[in-house]
């Protein structure tokens, strides 16, 4: 059996807590304030709507990420294994949870590796950045990468997270440098990924002349990770000083913008409060390659492989049908539409 680290222990309660509690930001994703103009006669047959689309050598069926979750306890093997399944039935992207856990202790690998289930899909290995200043270094991203047999590297960066986890990892300091670095020697290449509060222009800034090859925007408007530590906390003064930041960050919509102004030819990821088809289909008119969403996932993945297929499905679906009444054939078309502001 493998050891019970405090890391593994933590993911438990993590899955616990985005299952059963309501942990949303008091912010909305800001794409509300965007809609599409309506086409009452498209010239276009709904089902040549073309959502295919490419990124790191992966063909994909549908603009879609099973944005990362879970793994490091043996809870999550069995939600990762479905939403693996899920994801090669209907040809999306997938990241897994913090790897941390398994370089800590190698016996809880096999709750990240999908490779078996899904063979074909575009795959992201996921460690935390800020572990780059507690002795990670190239040799451990790698590790993660060839774990799971990754297409990309996800580096997340939550530093508001780990500042009201009580024991949080909170030295940022010079973490710009060692992300340029990854990007310089890795074998794959390296998504930048914020956990639910979003980037600023200077944070793009950053991480463009560090080289990443991706920015997953992961903006306020959905889960909010300070709501979850609250859920996690052992006091009422650790309760209220991660109740404090529910309505922190940078809205998913601003984010995309942020970085598609400084750096249109980046690929972005579009995470962060998306609930339906609709949302990412804004989120990719503004500039977005994928719509990443975690929570609707997760909960099918709960119940069964067949309930996250149909989440895909219907989410796909509705991408298509807003696609079709915005008179746009395909991806790249959609990502020149103008939106209209409310």
């Amino acid at each position: 059996m493998p050891k019970v680290t405090q890391t593994s222990t933590r993911k438990v309660d993590h899955i616990r807590i985005n299952l059963d509690e309501d942990v949303r930001s008091s912010l909305t994703t800001g794409l509300e304030r965007f809609h599409f103009s309506h086409r009452a006669l498209p010239e276009l047959d709904l089902e040549a709507v073309d959502l295919s689309q490419n990124l790191f050598g992966r063909q994909l069926k549908a603009p879609l990420l099973i944005s990362s979750m879970t793994g490091g306890a043996e809870e999550a093997m069995q939600i990762n294994a479905r939403l693996a399944e899920a994801a090669q039935e209907t040809s999306i992207a997938m990241g897994i949870g913090s790897q941390r856990a398994a370089i800590e202790d190698p016996e809880l690998a096999d709750s990240f590796r999908v490779r078996q289930y899904a063979p074909d899909i575009l795959l992201f290995a996921n460690l935390g950045a800020v572990q780059l200043n507690y002795g990670y270094d190239v040799e451990e991203c790698q590790r993660s990468v060839d774990m799971i047999e990754a297409d990309a590297l996800i580096l997340h960066l939550n530093a508001l997270q780990e500042a009201v986890q009580p024991e949080g990892d909170t030295r940022f300091t010079g973490l710009a440098k060692k992300i340029e670095a990854i990007c310089n020697t890795l074998t794959v290449p390296v998504i930048a990924k914020e956990v639910g509060w979003g980037f600023s222009e200077t944070d793009v800034q950053l991480l463009m002349n560090a080289g990443v090859a991706a920015i997953d925007v992961a903006g306020a408007g959905g889960t909010s990770w300070s709501q979850v530590e609250m859920y996690r906390a052992t006091n009422e003064s650790q309760r209220r000083l991660a109740a404090a930041f529910i309505g922190w960050g940078v809205p998913t919509a601003e984010a995309i913008q942020n970085v598609n102004k400084l750096a249109p030819e980046l690929p972005i990821i579009a995470s962060g409060g998306l609930r339906t088809g609709i949302d990412i289909a804004k989120s990719i008119a503004l500039g977005a390659s994928l719509g990443g969403m975690a929570s609707p996932y997760l909960k099918a993945a709960d119940q069964s492989t067949e309930a996250v297929i149909q989440t895909i499905d219907e989410i796909a679906r509705e991408i298509q049908i807003c696609m079709f009444a915005a008179g746009v054939g395909n991806i790249e078309q959609l990502q020149n539409t103008e939106l209209i502001p409310a």
